[in-house]
């Protein structure tokens, strides 16, 4: 009686071990799915907080597509929700990356997939990225080599989205921005091994705001627009009709959502292979 008790016993913990496998394994494919490299499209978000996200997340920004994928904190691919950055707990918010990838799954091969990998730190300023500084606890060009890395190893890049500018939107750094500018995308592409990779830059919110702040963000823009069109493969996208979220500095979520949307139109002209 106490062997089969003993029996009986062994077996119902075998089952719970079997169930509690399944159960994590079942987890790990979501969090790593098997995708063709050729097929997965690689789009790198770098900048600074409008960039990095700081609206507010919805219930329609939460559902998921196993089209569209991100990398988490220890580098793990997984299928993606907002908020995409994670960098910044406190503040970290909606991003325009959802946005951006579910419109480019309409122009894109059905056997695409698309893989948002978030690199963007609020307050960052352009020569903080170009000397590797550490801000707000990321060596923001290290992590942006460590990200180019993985995203290697899992499809092909396709393209970078930068918005950056707030922190440099004064009299003193307006003059070398744009030299600033184009030699941290010559940095970018270099690393990721393609002179030719389209890179499109946001511009900075055009809100009503305090006459200086207003120049100094014109400013920029100015810049942005400028160094687009003098430059091939490196484009803008207007920030005109965006509203802020009550701040005067970030995008509201509406504004992101329509952001990504502007950022997706862009890359479908430019990128092989979308239509």
């Amino acid at each position: 009686m106490k062997r089969q008790l003993f029996l009986i016993i062994i077996f119902l913990l075998g089952a719970v071990a079997c169930k509690t496998s399944s159960i994590s394994t079942n987890h790990a494919k979501v969090n790593s799915p098997t995708l063709s490299k050729a097929n997965t499209w690689v789009f790198l978000m770098a900048g600074q907080s409008n960039m990095a996200g700081r609206g507010t997340v919805e219930a329609p920004d939460t559902i998921k597509n196993s089209r569209i994928i991100t990398m988490d904190s220890l580098n793990n691919w997984m299928v993606a929700r907002e908020p995409l950055h994670f960098y910044e707990p406190k503040n970290s918010g909606l991003d325009c990356g959802l946005s951006f990838a579910r419109e480019m799954l309409k122009v894109v091969p059905d056997s695409v997939t698309i893989a948002m990998v978030p690199c963007a730190v609020g307050g960052s300023s352009i020569f903080q990225w170009i000397d590797d500084r550490e801000h707000r606890m990321v060596k923001l060009l290290s992590n942006f080599k460590e990200k180019v890395h993985y995203a290697k190893e899992k499809g092909v890049i396709k393209g970078i989205l930068w918005h950056q500018g707030e922190s440099n939107a004064n009299p003193n750094d307006i003059p070398v921005y744009e030299e600033a500018l184009l030699e941290l995308f010559g940095i970018f592409r270099a690393e990721i091994g393609n002179d030719t990779l389209p890179i499109v830059m946001g511009e900075l919110g055009r809100f009503v705001l305090p006459e200086e702040k207003a120049t100094n963000f014109d400013g920029i823009n100015q810049i942005i627009r400028e160094v687009a069109k003098e430059n091939p493969d490196l484009y803008y996208v207007s920030s005109q009709g965006l509203d802020h979220k009550g701040d005067h500095l970030h995008f509201s979520s509406a504004a992101q959502r329509e952001l990504g949307k502007r950022y997706a139109k862009v890359f479908s002209s430019t990128i092989q292979g979308a239509d």
